[in-house]
């Protein structure tokens, strides 16, 4: 006998609309998250902000709310400051909460773990003052800190929304340099129809910039070759742009290239996983409604690849009730009925995606970094190890 029929890990909006639909289909749900808020990292602490902080954050980011309100008014087992450290394809998982040991059993494990920032290893880019964006936000959301004189650097539509969110904390940033291309803007052009069909999201995003323009800062593009290094009290952020040498001086640099989904759950497990050659990053191999293939293991959201977070919603309440189909809590007509609307509802927000991932893709010199450049600053490792070991065999980063 399983102590829950479903143990969702992570209460981003994937994880918290799956569990809410489980819980509302009559499941016995557990809800694991490290944070001490719900919310995962795009709603981030939105339930304990202030009000002033979710306009200065905007619409979007208060629009969390209605998940962690239907979550707090939900009959589940919600286990908050929980860290995850055991899960088997059999239904048992392990966690530490409030620094003790918990063990249970569940009937379907749904892992909503979400994304992560994509590592941005440029020379310099562990200086102290250099940062990624989304480490920027968390300090916006959660602690209502914005840093000054910064510049940010990369590509993707959350350099936009950092900046439009610094600007509105009275922070602007100095620049943005850019690594998208032009390569890039012709390469997305082929995807226009899939544009036009999500122009709604393309509409926001020209709204972020036209936020930029009005606060007058300033844009370079088509940036190439980023690094950075010291210069005196500051830091100087060095490119290329076509021919010409160009550098800015800041206090802060916020790198970002895009977020990947986080995988180390689905790898511990050793689900399958393939190369999603777009969006330059391993994902799960999942179908449409998150089966892998350990039946009880399923994921919903970013972590089974990079959707957004409206997408990661309606995927994990798509998750959630086929789940209780399958444990005899909802019967077939209304899982067809629900399950036809919710897929239609992603293939809408679904529908700029190709677009927006090959305008925004990450600058091809992070696979292929300098030799000095530091790679993982925790063990030392510098791009010219990694070279060597790999040419020796070495099968991956584990065996580093």
């Amino acid at each position: 006998m399983s102590d829950y029929d479903v143990a969702v890990i992570g209460a981003g909006p994937a994880g918290m609309a799956a569990a809410t639909t489980a819980a509302g289909a009559g499941l016995r749900v557990l809800l694991l998250d490290e944070q001490g808020h719900p919310g995962g990292q795009i709603y981030r602490h939105v339930d304990a902000a202030s009000e002033a902080s979710r306009q200065r954050l905007g619409g979007d980011y208060a629009a969390g709310l209605t998940l962690t309100r239907a979550l707090g008014a939900s009959d589940l087992d919600y286990r908050r400051n929980s860290n995850v450290w055991r899960i088997d394809a059999g239904g048992d998982l392990c966690w530490s909460e409030q620094g003790t040991g918990r063990r249970a059993r569940a009937e379907r494990i749904v892992l909503a773990t979400g994304a992560i920032e994509r590592p941005v290893p440029i020379p310099g880019w562990t200086l102290p003052g250099v940062l990624g964006a989304g480490a920027a936000q968390i300090l916006l959301k959660q602690h209502e800190l914005a840093p000054t004189r910064a510049v940010l650097a990369g590509c993707g539509p959350l350099l936009y929304l950092v900046a439009a969110q610094l600007i509105a904390a009275d922070r602007p940033p100095l620049a943005l340099v850019e690594t998208t291309s032009r390569n890039h803007a012709l390469a997305a052009a082929r995807h226009w129809r899939g544009a036009l069909a999500g122009r709604a999201l393309l509409m926001k995003g020209l709204g972020l910039l036209n936020v930029i323009r009005r606060a007058g800062v300033k844009r370079y593009r088509g940036a190439q070759n980023l690094r950075i290094e010291t210069a005196g009290d500051d830091l100087r952020l060095h490119w290329q742009e076509d021919t010409r040498a160009r550098q800015f001086d800041a206090g802060t640099v916020l790198l970002h290239q895009g977020v990947i989904p986080n995988v180390q759950a689905s790898l511990a497990l050793g689900l399958e996983h393939e190369w999603d050659a777009r969006q330059r990053c391993l994902r799960p191999r999942v179908d449409d409604v998150g089966r892998t293939r350990e039946e009880r293991v399923r994921i919903a959201g970013d972590g089974a690849g990079i959707g957004g977070a409206k997408v990661a919603e309606l995927a994990g309440r798509q998750v959630a009730l086929q789940i209780a189909h399958e444990l005899k809590a909802l019967d077939a007509a209304t899982l067809a009925s629900q399950s036809a609307s919710l897929h239609r509802a992603i293939a809408r927000e679904r529908a700029p995606r190709a677009f927006l991932d090959t305008l925004y893709a990450p600058d091809p010199a992070l696979t292929n970094p300098p030799d000095e450049t530091l790679v993982c600053r925790c063990e030392d490792v510098s791009a010219a190890d990694i070279r060597r070991y790999a040419a020796l065999g070495c099968s991956g980063p584990n065996q580093l």
